[in-house]
């Protein structure tokens, strides 16, 4: 018995190793994962053998065409048969995204919906009707989905949302009220997002990510890894006290970044009703739209003044609403930045937009679980070959 489970835990090493490979290198042949593995050829062969029948690796072809004898035949990554779902909850919209294990995006849908001081059931009954899209797709695809992420403004812990003060939601068991056949984890959506620009975009090997939306998340990704503190409770940028004179905060606090640059404050004091009309009046200089930019801009600054003290950190990435906002508010924020820190640093961290845009915590959150197929595709190989 002890030989058997030896030689499982074995395999399933292996197979990381093998897969884990291929997923960082791109197409390679059994000799080249032989020696960068380590492994022999002929364990290498069957492994390959192994992922090639449950739909994990394909091949590619000739790695060197033309060239004289038998040339290997390389492997790459499959998206024809594992897939993943990213659904996302925030205060003014739902989302939900399906990958297949190349990351390719094969159904994305995003609804409008105001989330304010809503019932958890009601909201996520409907997330569930465009989740059953997604897998309807996924099975016209004949694509098996290894499991779910949902992302969830607000701290989270042990399947549990603690507080979303602008959903109006507390201690809820938010991924057992999605009734999915498939298994469903739940994270912050700050922290999805961080991950979605480490993986699908531009994102640094360290940086903060923060998600300017109605509330304000942020996402620490340090060494290409995401940090999520002693309780996974890291990140609430948006309820970092900027002015203790301020407004009243949701949170029951006053003076938080949210009530100067949350979404909500921000089109309040530009006086337009949309994100998409207050970009309008900032490409036609308004001044009462520009003003208020700036005051939130430089909000944001003081709130990355502490932060970036703290976490000597050389990149910040806004995303959300803040991504288009970027070339009004980071120039604000930069001159907080440079007065607050020029002189100890001698520079100040670079601002720049997300590349991923609004769908970064909804990819994130897909992207999840085929990291996680990735690094151990052992407990799914069985369910791919089933199908």
């Amino acid at each position: 018995m002890t030989q058997a489970v030896r030689h499982d835990s074995m395999r399933a090493r292996n197979l990381e190793l093998v897969l884990g490979e291929v997923a960082r290198q791109g197409p390679l042949t059994r000799a080249a994962l032989a020696e960068l593995t380590g492994l022999t050829k002929s364990t290498v062969s069957k492994l390959v053998g192994d992922l090639l029948d449950a739909g994990f690796l394909a091949e590619t072809g000739p790695a060197r065409a033309g060239e004289r004898g038998r040339p290997g035949v390389e492997v790459a990554l499959s998206g024809g048969r594992v897939a993943s779902l990213g659904l996302e909850v925030n205060v003014d919209y739902l989302a939900v995204c399906l990958l297949d294990l190349t990351s390719t995006v094969r159904f994305a849908e995003r609804r409008e919906r105001d989330n304010r001081a809503s019932e958890p059931a009601e909201v996520l009954g409907e997330l569930q009707q465009l989740a059953q899209l997604a897998l309807g797709e996924a099975a016209r695809e004949k694509l098996t989905v290894a499991g779910a992420v949902l992302a969830v403004s607000g701290p989270v812990g042990d399947g549990v949302v603690f507080s979303a003060p602008n959903l109006g939601w507390r201690d809820v068991r938010a991924a057992d009220l999605l009734r999915l056949p498939v298994p469903v984890a739940l994270d912050n959506e700050a922290n999805l997002g961080a991950l979605g620009e480490l993986w699908f975009g531009d994102g640094p090997e360290n940086f903060l990510f923060v998600s300017g939306e109605v509330g304000i998340g942020a996402g620490l990704v340090v060494g290409s890894a995401l940090f999520r503190g002693a309780r996974g409770l890291a990140g609430e940028l948006g309820h970092v006290v900027v002015s203790q004179a301020g407004p009243p905060c949701r949170c029951g606090a006053t003076g938080c970044l949210e009530t100067y640059a949350g979404q909500e404050a921000l089109l309040e004091a530009a006086g337009v009703p949309t994100v998409a009309a207050l970009l309008t009046a900032l490409d036609n200089a308004d001044p009462t739209a520009t003003k208020a930019t700036s005051a939130a801009g430089q909000a944001l600054g003081l709130a990355l003044a502490s932060a970036i003290n703290l976490l000597d950190l050389d990149h910040v990435v806004l995303g959300g609403v803040f991504a288009p906002l970027c070339p009004w508010l980071a120039p604000a924020a930069e001159a907080v930045l440079a007065a607050r820190l020029g002189r100890l640093r001698g520079s100040v961290p670079v601002l720049a937009p997300s590349t991923v845009g609004g769908d970064a915590a909804t990819l994130g959150a897909a992207g999840r679980t085929i990291h996680h197929v990735i690094a151990d595709p052992g407990p799914f190989l069985s369910r791919a070959e089933a199908t």
